[in-house]
């Protein structure tokens, strides 16, 4: 797919019912402690991400980020740009200024064009709220080093390949569990980004399946 083809045609995806959580669990771990995906508690925070698509030698990519190792939350982690909902912003707001922020996105040079299904993530009681943009040109990049510690840029194309998936066993006996991820650039994106990006591969029509 080319990225001409992808803007033409993404809106659409999106305007139809989602995946929702059909489509987050097949990158979920199991057990997911805490989570229940008919279920949101009142006292969660929110939080806004951007999955933001730009053609590389007119092919689709996206951009990870590696966060810092000294960060409180999620050190060390591969995610989407994003961060807290501010009280004076929607998600989609939060979604964008995060983006500018961690990696120097021109807020004016991002279209968005729609939402995935809100993720609830227990173990930092947020609510994740990814928005799809579009840029029609390749960002000049300009981390945040104290919190990015890398950006990691995927073609779509290769996000969609199932050699790229692997379940790694992590814990001991009754407490082990079982965790999907995507391997990209030396990289293990694993748990709400994975389950997120999941989601987005089933709105494609790519729905990948660790467990085969």
């Amino acid at each position: 797919m080319t990225f001409e083809e992808l803007k033409q045609t993404l809106p659409a995806r999106l305007a139809v019912p989602l995946p929702g959580v059909q489509g987050q669990i097949r990158m979920a771990p199991r057990p997911r402690i805490g989570w229940r995906p008919d279920h949101v508690p009142d006292d969660v925070r929110h939080s806004g991400a951007l999955l933001l698509l730009y053609p590389v030698d007119g092919r689709p990519h996206l951009v990870l980020t590696v966060r810092d190792h000294k960060l409180v939350h999620h050190a060390g982690q591969v995610s989407l740009p994003g961060g807290a909902v501010e009280a004076d912003e929607s998600p989609e707001q939060a979604a964008v200024r995060e983006a500018h922020e961690e990696v120097g996105v021109d807020p004016a040079a991002v279209h968005i064009v729609g939402e995935l299904t809100p993720l609830h993530v227990p173990v930092s009681g947020n609510v994740l709220h990814a928005k799809v943009g579009l840029a029609d040109r390749r960002p000049h990049w300009r981390p945040d080093r104290r919190e990015v510690a890398r950006i990691v840029e995927v073609p779509l194309e290769r996000l969609a390949d199932p050699a790229i998936l692997t379940v790694d066993r992590r814990g001991r006996f009754e407490r082990s569990v079982e965790v999907p991820y995507f391997g990209v650039e030396g990289e293990q994106v694993w748990g709400a980004t994975a389950m997120v990006l999941s989601e987005f591969l089933c709105v494609l029509g790519l729905p990948p399946d660790p467990w085969t």
